[in-house]
């Protein structure tokens, strides 16, 4: 799964690159823009964006601001302080997740277009649900690491 997710991270923030790329050219030195291509770019952008939090919530490298750990000087007090924040981040995810599932209803609902090429919006609006769904996962399978950890004794990160 790590080889999966790393070759297409990569292929989608190279796509998004180069089109980028294709953009200045046609656009800044050929004078003829390409109508339609950043409609087309919306789909790796946010499916690179919603999918890198996934990654980030799969190799549980968030950037936090753990302030507590400061003061807090026993491995298991880190244990429990991760633990905490595994069950906070859990509850306010799963709220979260429920207003993605009505967004993602609602998108199914209106269908809506883009407005020069007529590509359907849903398939870049689904990404946040998808994204959810799977950072849920994600932290449901840390806070079960944390709560082993605390059983067996062992160090977190």
């Amino acid at each position: 799964m790590d080889k999966f997710t790393k070759y297409l991270l990569t292929g989608l923030i190279c796509m998004v690159a180069l089109a980028q790329f294709v953009q200045i050219v046609t656009r800044y030195l050929l004078q003829v823009p390409l109508m339609g291509l950043e409609e087309v770019m919306l789909y790796p952008t946010v499916w690179l964006y919603i999918l890198g939090a996934v990654n980030a919530s799969r190799e549980d490298t968030h950037i936090r601001a753990n302030v507590l750990e400061i003061a807090i000087n026993t491995p298991r007090g880190h244990t429990i302080l991760a633990i905490v924040g595994e069950i906070i981040s859990l509850v306010v995810g799963i709220w979260l997740t429920t207003w993605a599932w009505d967004y993602t209803l609602y998108a199914i609902r209106v269908w809506k277009e883009t407005p020069t090429l007529y590509l359907p919006t849903f398939y870049s609006e689904v990404a946040i649900l998808g994204g959810m769904v799977l950072m849920m996962i994600y932290t449901a399978l840390h806070l079960v690491r944390h709560i082993n950890d605390l059983r067996t004794g062992g160090a977190t990160k």
